[in-house]
C-alpha cells in the first residue's frame, strides 16, 4: 500500500462524549462514553476492545450517526471535498455519505419484508446506478464465498437464521465498496470456519485500502485484523496500541498519528 494513503487521516475523533437519558428512571443519565479522542489513518483497521458496557458499540454508532454525540467532533475526510463533522452535519449530508462513503455492518440485519436476499444485498450497487444483473452477480459471488446456501438467495432474509442474516448483511456492506467500513460484531453469529472466511475477506479489503473501524467478540480475531487497537473501560479510552508493522512505514510517531498528544 502507498505510504501516503495510510499516512493521511480518514477519521479524526475529538473529545467525543455520549450519554443516555432514561425516562423510565425519571430522567436518570447514564454515561455511554466520554472524552474519547483518536484518529483513524486511511487504509488502516482500527479495532475497539473492551468488556461489555465499556462503550464500544455506542462509540461505533456515533461514528455512523445512529446515535448523536452530546459533544465533541467526528471529522470525516473523504478522498476529495471538504471535511465533514459527523456530529454537526445536516441529516441529508450524513445520508449522502452513507450512500457512497461510509458502510456499516451491524450484529443484526433489519431486512425489509418481502425483499429477497439478492435484492437486499445488491441494493447499494443498484442505488449507484449499476445494472441489476451485474449487481446480482457481484452479490452472488460474495454469497458463495460466505457459504450462504443457494436456495436462500431468492428467499426473504426476514425468515433467515441469525447467522444467515449476518452473511447477507456482510455481503451487502462489502459489495458497496465504501472507503470507510464500520463493523459491529460482524462474526458474532458465525461458526469458526465462517469466521475465518470473514476475517480473510476483511483483511483483503483492508490491504486494498479500505479503512475499517471494528468491534469483535473474539479478541484474537480482532487483534489479527487490527493495525491499531483502542482499549476502552467504563466509557473511557484507556490505551491505544499499534499492532504489527503496517503503520511503521508512516513517518510520524505513534502519538502524533493517533492524536494522543491532543489536548482535551
Amino acid at each position: 500500500m502507498d505510504t501516503m494513503d495510510i499516512a493521511s487521516t480518514h477519521l479524526d475523533v475529538r473529545d467525543l462524549s455520549k450519554s443516555f437519558e432514561l425516562h423510565i428512571l425519571h430522567g436518570k443519565r447514564i454515561v455511554g462514553f466520554e472524552h474519547v479522542s483518536f484518529t483513524v489513518p486511511r487504509g488502516a483497521f482500527v479495532g475497539i476492545a473492551g468488556q461489555s458496557g465499556s462503550g464500544k458499540s455506542s462509540l461505533l454508532k456515533c461514528l455512523y450517526r445512529t446515535y448523536l454525540a452530546d459533544s465533541g467532533q467526528i471529522l470525516f475526510r473523504a478522498g476529495s471535498g471538504p471535511t465533514v463533522d459527523l456530529v454537526s452535519a445536516p441529516d441529508d449530508t450524513v445520508l449522502d455519505l452513507r450512500e457512497r462513503q461510509i458502510g456499516y455492518v451491524s450484529q443484526f440485519l433489519r431486512p425489509t419484508p418481502r425483499v429477497t436476499a439478492l435484492d437486499l444485498g445488491a441494493r447499494p450497487m443498484i442505488r449507484r446506478g449499476v445494472a441489476r444483473a451485474e449487481a446480482h452477480e457481484r452479490v452472488s459471488d460474495l454469497f458463495r464465498t460466505l457459504a450462504l446456501p443457494g436456495d436462500l438467495w431468492d428467499g426473504f432474509p426476514v425468515l433467515f437464521s441469525g447467522g444467515e442474516q449476518q452473511r447477507v448483511n456482510l455481503a451487502r456492506a462489502l459489495v458497496g465498496d465504501a472507503p470507510l467500513l464500520l463493523l459491529d460484531e460482524p462474526t458474532s453469529a458465525l461458526d469458526a470456519s465462517l469466521q475465518d472466511v470473514v476475517v480473510r475477506l476483511l483483511a483483503e479489503r483492508r490491504d486494498q485500502g479500505t479503512t475499517m473501524v471494528g468491534i469483535m467478540h473474539d479478541a484474537a480475531l480482532l487483534r489479527q485484523l487490527s493495525d491499531i487497537l483502542l482499549h476502552m473501560e467504563t466509557g473511557r479510552l484507556t490505551g491505544i496500541e499499534i499492532i504489527g508493522d503496517r503503520l511503521l512505514a508512516v513517518q510520524r510517531t505513534g502519538s502524533d498519528l493517533l492524536g494522543l498528544g491532543r489536548a482535551e
